[in-house]
């Protein structure tokens, strides 16, 4: 034990030195000034995604009792690291591709989206890694995320604001990528093991996500803001309505569990990430919603079951179910309604 934590010592707060001097000096070289024409992203606006990523995911990833303060801590520590490193990375994209400055609130904005993907893939290797792996795989991850979004822009010509949505996408299957190289900690190991404590801090940040989530989706859209609040809730309210539903319809002593509800409340919102703000009438909307809730609480049976003993995956938080499948869903119900 006490070389793991010489090892820690050695390794881990000199990365983060390296790190953050990297970043002070490319801040100097590659951000410019502000002087970019006003942005429609508010300040409270810009809290509200604050608060969900740090606050909400913080909490989310609570769940197993050994990482109740490595989630919360670890998150805020990969955070602030991967925000600096997507704001620098968007900074050089636009100095090489010759793009207009933005503001800084809307820099910042887009980082914090951004941050979503590794705040999700975290959840699907939590417990299997160390504060060292986890440091690069944010790094790393955000580096290939926005190479997404540029082959997305470029190449498919998706718009800015729909590209940025892919995110939570992008960080389950990432995450499951990861997870996939790091062994499965035995089913009887406490690393596995909840308590009611953390399964309810895991739920405050459950409730955490869905209050905020419809900023998130309208965060960054261009325009039609309001209907991308309007529809976000409708569609988390549906979702929400129909976890309940399928909670009792699915379990033997007809009682509500909670981790359906912890999982599929949140699938509405995730769904009409991409369509938002294109979604013209509610109903559309709580369909989506009510679509998801059942994929997601259909899937959590068929992934655990089947899907994830096949492929030998082990998916800590369930990431695949919560966010992947209600992002793939959603993707799918874009693209019918743009081809409508």
């Amino acid at each position: 034990m006490s070389y793991n934590y010489r090892n820690f010592r050695n390794n881990v707060p000199w990365l983060i030195l390296f790190l953050e001097a990297v970043f002070i000096v490319l801040f100097y070289f590659l951000f410019s000034e502000d002087v970019a024409p006003r942005s429609r992203i508010s300040y409270p606006a810009f809290q509200d995604v604050n608060h969900m990523v740090i606050f909400g995911f913080g909490f989310f990833l609570t769940f197993l009792r050994r990482y109740g303060f490595s989630s919360t801590g670890f998150n805020l520590l990969i955070i602030v690291l991967g925000v600096q490193c997507s704001v620098l990375i968007e900074d050089l994209l636009v100095f090489l591709l010759q793009k207009p400055n933005e503001d800084g609130v809307k820099r910042i904005a887009k980082a914090a989206v951004s941050m979503t993907a590794v705040v999700i893939s975290t959840g699907a290797v939590l417990g299997k890694t160390n504060p060292l792996q986890l440091i690069l795989m944010t790094v790393v991850e955000i580096i290939f995320f926005h190479l997404s979004r540029w082959i997305n822009n470029t190449f498919l010509e998706v718009p800015e604001d729909i590209g940025m949505m892919h995110v939570l996408l992008f960080g389950a299957y990432f995450g499951l990528v990861v997870s996939s190289y790091f062994s499965e900690p035995s089913p009887r190991s406490e690393k596995n093991a909840s308590t009611p404590k953390s399964d309810l801090l895991s739920m405050l940040g459950t409730l955490f996500l869905w209050a905020f989530w419809p900023s998130f989706n309208s965060v960054l859209a261009v325009n039609y803001k309001r209907r991308a609040i309007y529809n976000t809730y409708f569609a988390l309210a549906a979702s929400a309505v129909t976890a309940f539903l399928l909670s009792v319809l699915t379990t033997k002593d007809g009682k509500f569990r909670m981790t359906h509800i912890h999982s599929a409340v949140l699938a509405g919102g995730v769904t009409v990430g991409y369509a938002a703000h294109s979604i013209e009438y509610p109903w559309i909307a709580m369909i989506l919603g009510l679509l998801a809730s059942v994929i997601t609480v259909l899937g959590s049976y068929c992934l655990e079951r089947c899907f994830n003993p096949a492929m030998k995956m082990h998916d800590s938080s369930g990431v695949h179910f919560t966010f992947g499948l209600p992002a793939v869903l959603g993707a799918l119900a874009q693209v019918i309604l743009l081809v409508i």
